[in-house]
């Protein structure tokens, strides 16, 4: 099995594992804001779910109705699960609103407050984990599974915090609010990955730092040619698709080009991890004298 399906089965497995420590803090305190810390877990484990499907479809080689791959299916997972965190938003809020209503006060509970500071550590170290992996194997839905889990570090945190103000200070009004909080800074997660995914899915170009990284390479290793220019880029989960225009004299046989071509995408090849490169080579007389000048 390959490591990245390996990382979603093992998210899917500590996701269960949180949700069963929250709901036995729950059980143990009654408070509202454990509650909803415990409904975003839910949440929590259908995203990882996403990402395990994605994550499965994206590494199918490419076909005859996908000649450039599968890798944007990771952007799908990516967006669902900012419509779960929203979703999990909603639930939290209902949930709050019934403890304004309610007005119940929670119950001391050691046991119950030591297993949800339990799962706020397993999913912080795990979120980490995730969030690292995720950047070093180019996987968006890794990434959005890490960034959700952190959030509900962030939040199960301040809800410990609360739960305890408010068994010390017996301020019921407290439980309810924090459980608003918590809500609105999943909704904040939510809305921040939807952004980033739909982001993916319009084909954003390759960060600054890359696009000048290609353009020196270009320079470096196109001896022979004369300039290289309309170099555009797009990122597609895994894959940097690279593709430009470059002039070569009007006398330099096909064969020479393409050396020169060869070498310029070998270049790139060992320094932008998963790109794809087009090179359209040009004669002489098409240059713009303008874009890169190669060395």
């Amino acid at each position: 099995m390959k490591p990245r399906l390996r990382i979603a089965f093992a998210s899917i497995a500590i996701g269960i594992l949180v949700l069963c420590l929250k709901v036995g803090a729950y059980l143990l305190t009654g408070s509202v804001a454990l509650y909803s810390d415990a409904l975003e877990t839910i949440v929590n484990i259908a995203s990882s779910i996403a990402a395990l499907a994605a994550i499965w479809f994206a590494a199918k080689p490419a076909d005859s109705n996908h000649p450039y791959g599968h890798d944007k299916a990771e952007y799908f997972a990516a967006v669902l699960v900012g419509v779960m965190i929203v979703l999990a938003a909603i639930m939290i809020f209902r949930a709050a609103w019934l403890g304004f209503v309610q007005g119940d006060r929670p119950e001391y509970s050691l046991e119950g407050i030591a297993m949800n500071l339990a799962a706020a550590l397993i999913n912080g170290a795990w979120a980490r984990y995730l969030m690292h992996f995720g950047r070093q194997t180019r996987s968006p839905a890794l990434v959005a599974d890490g960034k959700h889990l952190m959030t509900d570090v962030i939040s199960s945190a301040g809800v410990l915090a609360g739960v305890v103000l408010v068994l010390m200070t017996g301020w019921t009004i407290l439980d309810p609010m924090l459980a608003v909080v918590v809500g609105l800074t999943v909704l904040w997660t939510g809305w921040e990955l939807v952004k980033e995914s739909v982001g993916g899915l319009m084909d954003e170009a390759a960060s600054s730092d890359v696009l000048e990284k290609i353009r020196l390479l270009i320079s470096e290793h196109g001896e022979g040619a004369l300039e290289a220019h309309d170099l555009r880029t797009r990122i597609a989960g895994r894959s940097t698709f690279v593709d430009f225009h470059l002039v070569v004299p009007g006398t330099m046989s096909v064969e020479e080009a393409h050396e020169i071509c060869d070498r310029i995408e070998v270049a790139i090849a060992e320094d932008v991890p998963g790109a794809r490169i087009t090179i359209h080579v040009e004669p002489e007389h098409k240059a713009k004298h303008s874009g890169i000048v190669v060395l």
